[in-house]
């Protein structure tokens, strides 16, 4: 099983590139939602309350908006966060993979570098796009201010720090078909490893 990491900035469309992924038959594991999905289990509920105080869930939910406010101000409120959350979203990962059929999966990660989780994948796709355009993105997504979105990127890795961990890159500013690159890269993989 070949298994690729799926990473870009926040409003790069990694997301998109993933469903086009998904649509050439290829399982994926979106890491960001699965997080989200354990954070809300007890056992990291548990822990995260312990950190951060009962206020962080509102009626036995996570309130995403409030841990945001805390965590992007704060880097060591991030990575005592993230201590958490990595090896709980490592673990579940490699538990689905483990249930997969497909000669290649997809991780999709927005912090697939950073996390240490590009341990864990053979092959890693960059989403790139302007930053403007990614901006405009999350503002219109989220309903986000503009330094709220300031905020999350100074919490992540720049594009070009990312394009060094790449072994393919996908142009999503919008001068560039998507489809097109999603099957490329497929392919290029397939005759890399062999796989028909």
């Amino acid at each position: 099983m070949i298994r690729v990491g799926l990473t870009g900035g926040i409003g790069s469309g990694k997301s998109t590139v993933a469903r086009i992924f998904e649509e050439f038959n290829v399982p994926v594991y979106y890491a960001d939602d699965r997080a989200k999905w354990l954070m809300n289990q007890s056992k990291l509920r548990k822990k995260i309350t312990q950190i951060f105080g009962a206020e962080v869930y509102k009626n036995q939910e996570l309130d995403r908006a409030y841990l945001a406010s805390v965590v992007f101000k704060n880097r060591e409120a991030l990575n005592a966060l993230n201590g958490i959350v990595h090896p709980a979203v490592a673990e579940d990962y490699k538990q689905w993979c483990d249930h997969q059929q497909s000669d290649i999966v997809l991780k999709e990660a927005a912090i697939l570098i950073e996390s240490g989780a590009i341990e864990t994948v053979d092959e890693v796709v960059v989403v790139t796009a302007p930053a403007k355009i990614r901006m405009e993105r999350v503002m219109g997504r989220d309903g986000v201010t503009e330094q709220q979105v300031v905020d999350r990127l100074n919490n992540q890795m720049t594009d070009a720090q990312r394009l060094e961990f790449a072994s393919y890159v996908i142009d999503n500013g919008g001068e560039q078909m998507l489809i097109p690159q999603v099957k490329q890269i497929l392919e290029d993989i397939k005759n890399k490893y062999h796989l028909r």
